[in-house]
């Protein structure tokens, strides 16, 4: 499936970029030559006689001379549910001081960059009194792990609900999203395993890859042909040094299975949907392992909101580990890993998460099994496919929209996640501050989370936002794109991507 964006520059672009870093990183040296050698300045943090630094000026360089620039354009904290509309709260320095203090005071503003893709974040008719129920009975928390008195009978029903919803034998949860890949992975893969993940994977991925020991080899973003060179030449070399095949996960299945790909369902800074019918095909002729993230994709994706695989028609049982968390769609946190009944039960007797970690909170567990109600229709109505029908208009409508204002929008059609490509990093601040004037909240992206030339900022669309909604955001972003010369697509790619667009939604209507 093809991306309506992308990451290159255009050449001036590209300089401007560059000298603009170099602009930065020349004045900083400057003023810290200055602070040192002319006005007397010592380092950042005077150290105790005896005492070896925390850490070399050279290291917080980053941040005192480029961050703390624009550090108001990043962490701003709300005050309220993360519904459509927020009240994010103000911030102001104080006496010079580089943390920034609170006023007192917010402002309200569209919220553009939270991930309540179905709304269920705020009051739910449905919901809301459920979760209040479940408060009243089982308290605010587990206060112990599930294997210790953490267990409580709607921690087995959510169990149940999500093996039932993605049409897995057994599913296990954990009580943190990010946990659930950086505790599980190393549990899947070991010494003498084999790992090949996507280039672009989160970074709970990559914790949990380097947690392993496993041998990683990584293939290009998103791109399956070199996803099967890398695999073919691995398993034809074999382990380092001894030359030895690559050793079977430890429980699982699928005797005689040499390594485990990881991928997303969704990239949470691209937008793209894996490829995944040409993956789970490299996966069946190489004989491997398929760990599929859908973090984004769950409740997302989909007629029925069951993710990436419902989407382009791939069957689950072709998936060997699920992955997700109730951090988005559902309105709640943690995460789960579904997969056969065998992988689960070894899951339950090994991982550090369900052995030692607190359970989820009764209340949060609630909420998701609610969430999945409402998704799939056992509330008695039709909100749950009204949901999902309406983040999927919501996206397309704002992606098309964009594009013909000329935007640069990575990602496919029918993802609510649109990173759109800035570049210049003197855009980032610029832009980030006129939009909250403008009330609207969304997030900016830059070095070091990303490399040098792809800034961006990045749109989440929900199912809570009304067309007027999306029609006022829509004015402010046309008012960005000429402010801060932002149409880096011309109008004849734009064109097609629309049409290609409208092509394919006509086919799904025939």
């Amino acid at each position: 499936m093809a991306g309506t964006g992308t990451l290159t520059p255009p050449l001036f672009v590209a300089l401007a970029s560059y000298a603009s870093w170099l602009v930065l990183f020349l004045f900083g040296h400057m003023r810290d030559f200055y602070r040192k050698k002319i006005w007397g300045g010592r380092s950042a943090a005077k150290q105790k006689e005896g005492y070896a630094p925390i850490r070399q000026d050279y290291e917080d360089f980053y941040t005192r001379r480029m961050y703390y620039r624009i550090h108001d354009t990043f962490n701003r904290p709300i005050c309220s549910a993360p519904d459509a509309w927020i009240d994010v709260m103000r911030r102001t320095p104080v006496d010079g001081q580089k943390p920034l203090r609170l006023t007192g005071s917010s402002q309200r503003c569209l919220n553009l960059g939270s991930y309540n893709y179905l709304g269920f974040a705020a009051q739910d008719e449905y919901c809301t009194p459920r979760v209040e129920a479940v408060l009243d009975s089982l308290g605010w928390a587990a206060s112990a792990p599930r294997s210790d008195g953490g267990t409580t009978p709607r921690h087995a029903e959510l169990e149940r609900l999500v093996a039932e919803f993605l049409g897995k034998e057994a599913a296990i949860t954990c009580g943190m999203g990010f946990a659930t890949n950086s505790a599980f992975i190393p549990l899947l893969a070991g010494r003498g395993t084999l790992v090949v993940s996507d280039a672009l994977n989160h970074s709970s991925i990559v914790a949990g890859v380097r947690g392993s020991g496993a041998k990683v080899k990584v293939f290009d973003h998103n791109e399956p042909a070199h996803l099967e060179a890398v695999l073919r030449a691995a398993i034809a070399e074999g382990q380092p040094r001894t030359g030895r095949a690559w050793k079977k996960i430890v429980s699982g299945g699928g005797g005689g299975m040499r390594g485990v790909v990881i991928i997303e369902g969704i990239y949470s800074m691209e937008g793209e949907m894996a490829r995944l019918r040409e993956i789970v095909e490299i996966k069946k002729k190489y004989k491997a392992y398929l760990y599929l993230d859908e973090a984004h994709s769950i409740g997302a994706l989909g007629p029925g909101g069951r993710g990436v695989c419902e989407q382009l028609g791939v069957d689950t049982a072709d998936i060997d580990v699920m992955m997700g968390t109730f951090t988005k769609s559902f309105g709640s946190c943690g995460g789960y890993i579904a997969g056969s009944a065998e992988l689960v039960q070894f899951l339950r007797c090994q991982c550090p998460a369900h052995l030692y970690a607190t359970a989820m909170s009764p209340p949060a567990v609630e909420m998701v099994i609610s969430a999945f109600h409402v998704i799939s229709g056992r509330d008695g109505s039709g909100r749950g496919a009204a949901k999902i029908g309406q983040l999927r208009a919501n996206a397309n409508y704002f992606r098309r929209r964009l594009l013909e204002l000329g935007y640069n929008v990575l990602g496919d059609w029918d993802s609510p996640v649109m990173p759109i490509m800035l570049f210049n990093p003197a855009k980032l601040p610029a832009i980030s501050r006129y939009m909250l004037r403008r009330g609207l909240a969304i997030v900016v992206v830059g070095f070091p989370a990303t490399p040098l030339l792809t800034a961006r900022m990045r749109v989440c669309i929900s199912a809570s936002h009304t067309k007027a909604d999306l029609d006022y955001a829509l004015e402010v972003f046309e008012e960005v794109a000429g402010r801060c010369h932002l149409r880096y697509c011309d109008r004849a790619t734009a064109l097609r991507h629309v049409a290609a667009y409208q092509a394919r939604a006509n086919l799904i209507k025939a």
